[in-house]
């Protein structure tokens, strides 16, 4: 019994000692490093800008078809006939079939409203009620024209063909990416130029670069809007081509560059 109570505590002090001796190499690690302070780097911010103007080159635009019938396909029949007669003036307009898009496809049950009638005395009322009076099919399609000279008279033919819905004209740079990287290159070579001259200002070397920040502007196209809106809708019983402006879009590029210095 007292050989068992022995090993029973020869076995807790073991772990008491080795508890101590892991609590002690901590408190020796710490101390290596009291009084010494975490290593600070010097750094400047600087910043470059660039930027050009283009016009554009793209004009897009949407159209939708919405026709209702009584049966789902006889209000299909009546929409595909529209789609087709535009899609056609589209190809002889000479738009491609790449630049023609279907953004939607929709078809879904069309309701009217019937009021409640009261007759007989004493009266009676019948209140109203939404009746199932048929089904509408629309159908949404997006066209990129390349040639802008063409544009103007493209979006009133559209509107000839009986097509009352046709919106969302804007204006746009094709290949805008290739042109933002080289805009931003070149703000780059201007941040690279003003770090230098703050460099020798400041008396330090630069040593590499720290951080990188790209805020450059995202070049939104270019939208006109009648009556107040942001895009431009229009309705039109005959061809009519309008004047219609594409502007120039300005690209900006601004980064900033952050240098260690010694």
């Amino acid at each position: 019994m007292n050989q068992k109570i022995w090993n029973i505590g020869a076995g807790v002090g073991i772990l008491i000692i080795v508890f101590l001796a892991i609590i002690s190499i901590k408190e020796i690690k710490s101390i290596a490093y009291v009084g010494k302070s975490e290593q600070i780097i010097n750094t400047i911010t600087v910043s470059g800008k660039a930027e050009t103007t283009k016009k554009p080159n793209i004009a897009t635009f949407s159209f939708t078809v919405t026709e209702n019938a009584k049966t789902v396909t006889e209000a299909q029949s009546s929409s595909a006939k529209k789609v087709d007669a535009a899609l056609k003036m589209l190809s002889t307009s000479g738009i491609a079939q790449k630049d023609i898009k279907t953004l939607s496809y929709n078809i879904s049950p069309h309701y009217e409203y019937q009021a409640g009638l009261c007759s007989g005395r004493p009266s009676v009322c019948r209140p109203g009620k939404s009746v199932l009076t048929g089904y509408d099919v629309s159908q949404s399609v997006q066209v990129k024209v390349r040639d802008l000279t063409k544009a103007g008279t493209i979006f009133g033919s559209i509107g000839a063909l009986g097509i009352q819905d046709v919106n969302n004209l804007s204006f746009s740079i094709d290949n805008i990416d290739g042109i933002k990287d080289q805009i931003r290159a070149q703000a780059i070579v201007d941040a690279k130029g003003n770090a230098e001259v703050l460099a020798k200002q400041l008396g330090v070397t630069l040593v590499r670069v720290n951080s990188f920040y790209d805020s450059s502007d995202q070049g939104s196209p270019i939208a006109y809007g009648m009556g107040g809106g942001d895009m431009m809708s229009t309705k039109v019983a005959s061809v009519v081509a309008p004047s219609i402006p594409a502007g120039e879009n300005k690209i900006v590029s601004t980064v900033n560059i952050t240098y260690e210095i010694k």
